[in-house]
């Protein structure tokens, strides 16, 4: 099994080596690779059966490192980068020849980001390189918050977890770009819509759900536990499955309904932050306990319920 600790020097071996560690961000835990060792990055394919076709986020520790790495960085997207670098954004940039293509699945335009997190942009710093790092997960099921989740998916085949606590915003992060001289969002995340648009304005939202991304994390089903997600109104949904075992997602003040069922409440006090936040955690819980289906609504469509949504859609079964 994968050792655990906060070793950065040794994690900055590791990955010079070749080799796979995973990170702590403030979004979700990744699994990294040296972004320049087109052999390092095969290997985050292979370990979590990801599709070759799917994009990976370049990571490194500033604006001016990142430059390194992309042709051209449009003032409006460099202004947001200036503004929420570190932090739950990843910009999606023309890609320089020293980018292998394996990162970007053959696409000429890399996502790139700068994670906020103490220890990962301590590493950042220990190497000479960037990190290719998705979630550190086997592919399409629910993404990691805490070193443990790693361990138990991943543990046998990665050398090293580097342990950074509890992921604070636990969802990925958001990924923008630009068309037609306009910026445009790609996937809800950890920033919403509205603190990207106060500094740049309306955005274009182009959310793709489909087997053929641009960008990542736009597959139609990702995230998913495995055993069934189905989203609706809980009562009915309660009524329809009633012979089976119900697990119960839920959001706000609770239900006298289902006061007795199995139930996990994101927030009781109705802030999409810490439903954020609970939400893999959550999802990972009612997976590994008896229930036999797992169901829930939407949250509010505004803020960050964007983004719960959005991986509750493609986790779902519907």
């Amino acid at each position: 099994m994968a050792a655990i600790g906060k070793d950065i020097l040794l994690s900055a071996k590791l990955l010079s080596e070749g080799k796979l560690v995973a990170i702590p961000t403030e979004t979700v835990y990744g699994l990294a690779a040296n972004a320049l060792d087109p052999i390092a990055v095969a290997k985050i394919f292979e370990v979590k059966n990801r599709p070759f076709f799917d994009p990976l986020i370049l990571h490194t520790y500033s604006l001016e490192k990142a430059m390194e790495y992309v042709n051209d960085f449009p003032e409006p997207l460099k202004i947001l980068a200036k503004t929420f670098w570190p932090g739950p954004l990843t910009i999606l940039l023309p890609k320089k020849n020293n980018i292998p293509d394996l990162v970007t699945s053959g696409l000429q335009n890399v996502a790139v980001r700068v994670p906020n997190h103490p220890m990962t942009l301590a590493l950042l710093q220990k190497i000479n390189f960037p990190l290719a790092a998705p979630s550190a997960n086997p592919f399409g099921y629910i993404s990691p918050t805490e070193s443990s989740h790693v361990e138990k998916q991943l543990g046998k085949c990665i050398e090293y977890i580097l342990d950074g606590g509890v992921c604070k915003v636990g969802l990925e992060s958001t990924i923008v770009g630009i068309e037609n001289n306009g910026v445009c969002i790609y996937r809800f995340g950890g920033l919403t819509v509205g603190e990207i648009e106060s500094f740049v304005g309306k955005l274009e939202i182009k959310i793709n759900k489909s087997d053929n991304p641009n960008a990542p994390g736009q597959l139609k089903n990702h995230y998913s536990p495995i055993k069934p997600l189905l989203i609706g109104n809980i009562e009915t949904l309660m009524e329809e499955n009633k012979s089976k075992k119900i697990g119960v997602l839920w959001f706000g003040k609770i239900s006298e309904k289902i006061k007795n069922s199995l139930n996990i409440n994101l927030s009781e006090e109705g802030n999409l932050a810490e439903a954020a936040a609970n939400l893999f955690s959550a999802l990972r819980k009612l997976d590994e306990s008896d229930c036999e289906i797992i169901i829930c609504s939407h949250m509010p469509k505004t803020g960050l319920g964007l983004a719960i949504n959005d991986r509750l859609e493609r986790a779902s079964v519907i």
